[in-house]
């Protein structure tokens, strides 16, 4: 179950908004973490707290296919990322790091500063500012493990040390 506060944005936040690409040669995720959704809103680094949840309306993480985008939201310490739709790249490396995505159309009656709680095996999304409720689409059993285990090359190491392919 994640709990946090909501940091909501409109459509079409594509990847230079979410890190813009003058700090796409720092590899530090903790680095990049400092300038996450830097190009559209300065002050949001200094305003959130771990546990946070990103909201947007549709077609979040557009533009380039760079993989920083999805690591600097995880490396800031943001638990989740609901929206109406994601581009498909960034939804594919953000499940890759581990960062859990909701798509849920009803994202789009959320309200900035709301305060949710997301269950991510169900999807179900409960608005506690509101008293709403919203339904996500749930992962398949093997994604909610890719995520659960923090991504992709943890998942995969797991799954070798037991023996398993």
């Amino acid at each position: 179950m994640i709990k946090g506060r909501v940091y909501k944005f409109g459509p079409n936040v594509d990847t230079d908004a979410i890190i813009p690409a003058r700090y796409l040669n720092i590899t530090e995720p903790e680095e990049l973490a400092k300038h996450c959704m830097e190009g559209i809103d300065r002050d949001f680094i200094s305003s959130i707290k771990r546990g946070d949840i990103i909201v947007a309306t549709s077609n979040f993480g557009c533009g380039s296919s760079r993989e920083h985008a999805p690591l600097c939201i995880k490396a800031a310490g943001i638990s989740c990322v609901i929206a109406a739709s994601f581009a498909r790249i960034f939804f594919r490396n953000a499940i890759n790091i581990g960062l859990p995505l909701l798509e849920c159309p009803g994202a789009l009656d959320i309200n900035n500063q709301d305060e949710l709680e997301v269950d991510l095996e169900s999807g179900k999304i409960s608005d506690l500012t509101r008293g709403k409720v919203f339904q996500a689409t749930p992962y398949p059993d093997f994604m909610q493990n890719i995520i659960k285990w923090g991504g992709l090359v943890e998942y995969t190491r797991m799954k070798l040390s037991l023996g398993q392919r």
